[in-house]
């Protein structure tokens, strides 16, 4: 029988749950089993709680629907534990280093309680102190084991589930366990204060809350406040039941109505007429079970209980609308600089929403390109009445398609459908005082697969985030959005850590990736010719990302070196050279240093960098190489070789941050000098069996939605607002048909 038995439900933290379980097991004390709880053996989480398992024993996930709620979740988790004791541990808060040896140490040194309380740290997501709520309560207790009348004000109304420790047999002979529906902690933390016989308190830290962006869920307004009252009904009514003397109800009863009191007081939490419906079934519980000889609390709140112990509802109204007047906040949006550009937003801010209208935008206004004008080209086919509009900076205007509308950034026409449009389509963010409006919908698109980190992420890296500005404004953007594109499950995962907010994942590819299934033969050819690549010769894409702790890109045109671009000076005449006389390279620098469409070429290097699509780009190489590039995800759905050449690997690791190793689990072969980069396309190793199997695997892990059919997924869920079953499921990865490579067709 293992020690303990940790217990940690999943459900929308599939981003965070590989933190968790990974800081129980660091855990320097090794006696425990570690018990996951799924949605379902296909969830996101599921891919993370069983990776775990394959290399470690002592995980054993077990799955519970997410109708089950967080009680279901955890009650299922008890069902399949067998430890001595159980703790509970949210999926996105980690345990402190050293933990387990504490509670050891402490349950060895107070016997056999049948629960042990410990202090927890609430971990702002962002900005805030740190705080530890327990301590103050826990100080005020005895310092060895001891009976819970000597310690009444432990009611555990205050104390949530994963700030304690149970005996298993406690719970399972008293017959204890998570009450359903929401404040489940409330019913289950008073329900064992109540039949606890023995308990003892360990006064350190033993749990790292994680204080959601939007804040806890149950403070959110809606009907779930009423069942706040059920589970105090449900307490107050077992105290009565189980006797307890009038001194330990007393301190259950007020932690209880301090609760319920600031939930009605709350200014949003409930409606109207869900507010009176909810105090009046409140002074209802209170005159039940009121212990004889309770004294209400003095100032403001000691008014409130009076109010309710009378059912006065109209006074109570009136108190808190004093107060709400006495204490208002002036709201105050971001607006657009410039006092006419104000007033005109402002204006048209008052307009309508105009239903009909769709306005999108690709990386920050540089033209029609990615995510958004693939899914404009779907919409013009499968929603022709909608109206769209493309938003791009002045210099890029003259590369808009004709037959495709567009405004141009900061000028009147874009801030009038900024203000009206109902759809609001992106691959980065809108600008900073673009305002959310009831009924508008935001869609980010993104533009990659993440490998380096992103969003919030970055902030514990220096030189990135001094570059990406304010994380609190960033934050602010990413409550706009109501919609999120996934391409692989990969993606959901890092995006709900690197962009926390309250949107839905959409996870149906990336509509630009369509192509890669959907072109021709002679759609690659035709390309070839567009970008000048000789007939009959192989194409090798060069791509390297950008550097954080680098500046500029030398394209190597001229001097056939690309230095600050991060690659080590690597020689592309040379690398011609070496790899034989049928290669020529497409180099494509980082969107970062687009040079406005100019495109040079000297000897076999054709620089492609200002091509206005990166799609037509990749179609019309026969391999790739690049660095730690997002395009090797997009590639990757051609299923042709891939070679990484990783020069500065540890260095870019350490300054710009990564979320898996790429060295241990690669697209194709990696190369760390130009003389090996060099070789393995010298003897054709680039295009090899052991190459084809990395690439599988990649394929197979990062590829996952990308069938061809994301455009209209889009389309048909957000502009047409059909029901996610109605949409065409993803086409598996082995019966997809990628485009051809030139390559293929001359051997053919």
């Amino acid at each position: 029988m293992p020690r303990f038995s940790i217990i940690v439900p999943s459900h929308g933290v599939a981003g965070r749950l590989s933190q968790a379980l990974d800081s129980v097991l660091a855990q320097s004390f090794g006696d425990f089993e570690l018990i996951p709880v799924c949605d379902a053996p296909d969830s996101a989480a599921a891919d993370v709680a069983v990776e775990r398992a394959e290399r470690d024993s002592r995980v054993t996930p077990v799955h519970a629907p997410p109708s089950a709620g967080l009680a279901g979740a955890r009650n299922s988790g008890m069902r399949a534990a067998t430890g001595a004791y159980l703790l509970f541990l949210d999926g996105d808060d980690t345990l402190t280093p050293g933990a387990l040896a504490a509670l050891d140490a402490r349950l060895a040194e107070t016997g056999g309680v049948d629960v042990l309380y410990s202090e927890y740290e609430r971990v702002p997501w962002w900005e805030g102190e740190v705080t530890n709520p327990a301590a103050p309560l826990l100080a005020r207790t005895p310092d060895g084991a001891f009976a819970p009348d000597r310690a009444p004000h432990l009611t555990g109304v205050h104390l949530p589930a994963w700030s304690a420790v149970y005996r298993r047999t406690f719970l399972a002979e008293r017959r204890l366990d998570f009450p359903g529906g929401h404040f489940t902690d409330v019913g289950f933390g008073a329900l064992v204060a109540a039949r606890a016989e023995r308990v003892a308190v360990l006064r350190s830290v033993v749990v790292r809350h994680l204080v959601r962006r939007q804040g806890n869920r149950l403070n959110l307004p809606g009907e779930h406040h009423a069942e706040l009252l059920d589970q105090a009904e449900l307490a107050l009514a077992h105290a009565a039941e189980r006797g307890l003397p009038d001194e330990r109800r007393g301190p259950l009863f007020e932690q209880l109505f301090a609760a319920i009191l600031k939930t009605a007081t709350h200014p949003r939490r409930l409606t109207r007429r869900g507010r009176r419906a909810f105090y009046r079934r409140a002074s209802r519980l209170y005159r039940r079970h009121r212990p004889a000889g309770f004294r209400p609390p003095g100032g403001r709140l000691g008014v409130q209980h009076r109010l309710l112990a009378a059912g006065s509802y109209t006074g109570f109204r009136a108190l808190r609308a004093a107060n709400r007047a006495a204490t208002g906040v002036l709201r105050r949006l971001p607006w657009p600089r410039g006092l006419r550009t104000r007033l005109l937003y402002r204006r048209h801010l008052r307009r309508s929403l105009d239903a009909n209208l769709v306005v999108y935008c690709a990386y920050w206004g540089r033209g029609y390109a990615c995510n958004p004008a693939a899914i404009h080209r779907a919409a013009r086919e499968l929603a022709p009445h909608l109206r769209s509009v493309f938003l791009v900076e002045p210099d890029q205007a003259h590369t808009v398609p004709a037959d495709v509308d567009h405004a141009v950034i900061g000028s009147a026409r874009y801030w009038e459908v900024l203000a009206r449009a109902k759809y609001l389509v992106n691959n980065a963010n809108f600008a900073e005082g673009v305002v959310k409006r009831p009924g508008s919908v935001h869609v980010q698109t993104q533009h990659g697969t993440p490998l380096k980190t992103m969003g919030v992420d970055q902030s514990t890296y220096p030189v990135v985030a001094a570059a990406t500005g304010s994380f609190t404004k960033l934050l602010g953007r990413v409550d706009r959005w109501d919609y999120n594109l996934s391409a692989n499950r990969h993606s959901t995962q890092m995006w709900e850590r690197a962009f926390p907010g309250s949107y839905e994942h959409l996870e149906y590819g990336y509509p630009r990736n369509d192509v890669y299934c959907t072109a021709s033969a002679e759609d690659v050819a035709r390309v070839r010719r567009e970008l000048g690549v000789p007939e009959g010769k192989t194409a090798v894409l060069y791509a390297p990302t950008h550097r954080d702790y680098e500046t500029g890109f030398a394209s190597g045109l001229a001097s056939g070196s690309a230095s600050g671009s991060g690659t080590g000076g690597l020689d592309l005449e040379a690398f011609c050279e070496a790899a034989g006389e049928d290669v020529v390279v497409l180099l494509r620098a980082h969107y970062f240093y687009d040079r406005g469409g100019q495109r040079e070429r000297t000897g076999r290097i054709i620089d492609v960098t200002g091509h206005r699509s990166s799609e037509d780009v990749c179609l019309a190489a026969d391999a790739l190489v690049t660095d730690y590039s997002s395009i090797m995800f997009d590639y990757a759905n051609l299923n042709r070789p891939i070679v990484v050449y990783a020069d500065d690997w540890d260095v870019y690791r350490e300054t710009r941050g990564v979320y898996f190793d790429l060295m241990a689990a690669p697209p194709g072969p990696v190369a760390r000098t130009p003389e090996e980069l060099a070789r393995v396309f010298g003897d054709g190793s680039y295009a090899g069996p052991e190459s084809a199997a990395l690439r599988a695997a990649f394929r197979e892990r990062f590829c996952e939605f990308d069938d061809g059919r994301a455009a209209e997924r889009v389309v048909r869920r957000v502009l047409l607002g059909e029901p996610p079953e109605a949409l065409p499921p993803v086409i598996p990865l082995a019966k997809r048909v990628p485009a051809p490579a030139a390559a293929t067709l001359v051997r053919s």
